[in-house]
């Protein structure tokens, strides 16, 4: 598939798979999943048609991976990043002694008085180390990078959990656990 259909199905599962499954008539079950065969289906009908291989395809391929088909082959889901309510059942892990988090240089001032907000999503969403998190946030700016003490707020009982694809989350970050990296 060519590069330019990769990106447009992506972003079109993104919209319908985090933010806009009702216009297409989906019901997000436990997990965030959805049938494969109803996706398809949806898209058909909402003439926007998915073959199972494109879909295959923008999953492997995704660079982020954002999306994820179950064992079984029937089921796929976005990993994080919904601002519609879900339970993606995710159990709480204990991160990494310092995660990380990218954003466009408009928002430093605000980030460093108030924290990280999760805004209209689920959580703040943190990577795992420095070259994840400068290959996220691009669409934001000039990127700054802040550096979060993730085992102290561990240890001040914030609750973290990965998601599939290795993306940190957490409900917010407050500012005195933040270093802007230099």
């Amino acid at each position: 598939m060519e590069n330019s259909r990769l990106v447009k199905v992506s972003k079109y599962l993104s919209k319908h798979l985090r933010h806009q499954p009702e216009r297409l008539k989906l019901a997000l079950m436990p997990g965030g999943w959805v049938t494969i065969a109803d996706l398809l289906s949806a898209c058909t009908a909402h003439q926007f048609p998915i073959t199972l291989s494109e879909l295959q395809e923008v999953v492997a391929k995704n660079d982020k991976q954002r999306f994820a088909i179950d064992p079984t082959g029937t089921l796929i889901r976005a990993n994080q990043g919904h601002s519609v309510a879900v339970d993606l059942q995710l159990k709480p892990q204990i991160p990494p002694e310092v995660l990380y988090h990218r954003t466009g240089e408009q928002s430093g001032e605000a980030i460093a008085r108030l924290g990280l907000l999760k805004m209209s999503r689920h959580h703040v969403h943190l990577s795992p180390d420095l070259e994840t998190a400068r290959k996220v946030g691009s669409r934001h700016g000039r990127p700054i990078i802040f550096a979060i003490d993730a085992a102290r707020m561990h240890k001040a009982n914030f609750t973290f959990y990965c998601s599939e694809n290795g993306v940190w989350l957490v409900d917010f970050v407050p500012p005195e656990f933040l270093v802007l990296q230099k």
